[in-house]
């Protein structure tokens, strides 16, 4: 073999190891009012849900206010629903439930969608001044370059900022002794004004304002507060190439955020 060739190979190698080095994800995070459209009550929207997330194709979702074999579910499906369940198979991807509470005879809480096999982890979240059980639902994944990262979907405290808080410094402890990326995403209740929003960007990025977007995400019909977000840890270098608030997808009180990211 020439001295021409072996170059060529050597060259077209590490250019291979260049690619892989970079890692594009498509992030959509969704609060999805147990399936049914709040603003159209006993009309399911298990099925809209379902194509939309195929329609973005994403790597991983966040999804918040996710019911587990409900009767609220059955009052406007017929049957009680595993609503983690349906959307995994429906989209063709891997679902994972992390219950906060008991309720209606079956759990609430939060759910992740993630295209590959991943290791799922379901975390308790603090309240201290009482209220809602919150929880936080884990996905640790292999990346098709064989790196690690976790990614995450919560729904923190809705009444108290100090259960807010409280909450945002779990996650980050939960988090902190990780040396791999990580990217948590969901419904966080607060404004980027509040105390755990700079807490949380001490650790992490919010991508929407890494890529110039602070749209509101609530509510759909009159959105005029910024609560939903995703976030990618401070430990890893990342490049945002798109982030929207999905203005036009109604299905929901919340409207979906979609982001396309990569990890360098």
């Amino acid at each position: 073999m020439s001295n021409k060739v072996i170059l060529v190979l050597i060259l077209f190698f590490l250019g291979n190891m260049g690619l892989k080095a970079q890692q594009k994800l498509n992030i959509l995070s969704y609060n999805i009012y147990h399936g049914e459209n709040p603003y159209s009550p006993g009309e399911s929207i298990v099925d809209e849900v379902a194509k939309f997330i195929s329609s973005l194709n994403p790597d991983f979702v966040a999804l918040q206010e996710v019911d587990s074999m409900t009767r609220r579910t059955a009052n406007f499906a017929g049957e009680s629903l595993d609503l983690t369940a349906i959307w995994a198979k429906q989209t063709g991807m891997h679902g994972f439930f992390a219950k906060a509470i008991d309720f209606s005879g079956g759990g609430y809480g939060e759910a992740v969608l993630g295209k590959k096999k991943a290791g799922f982890e379901a975390v308790q979240l603090p309240i201290p001044k009482g209220g809602e059980g919150r929880s936080m639902a884990i996905a640790h994944s292999i990346l098709g370059d064989g790196r690690s990262l976790s990614f995450a979907g919560t729904h923190l405290c809705h009444e108290f900022e100090e259960n807010r808080t409280a909450q945002v410094k779990a996650i980050i402890a939960h988090f902190e002794t990780l040396d791999n990326p990580v990217i948590v995403a969901g419904d966080f209740n607060l404004e980027p004004s509040e105390e755990g929003y700079a807490l949380m960007q001490e650790h992490f990025w919010d991508t929407g304002a890494l890529f110039g977007n602070s749209d509101f995400t609530f509510s759909t019909e009159n959105p005029e507060i910024r609560i939903d977000y995703i976030w990618l840890s401070k430990n890893s270098e990342w490049s945002v190439e798109s982030y929207k608030v999905m203005y036009e997808i109604r299905f929901s009180d919340h409207l979906p955020v979609f982001a396309v990211i990569e990890l360098k």
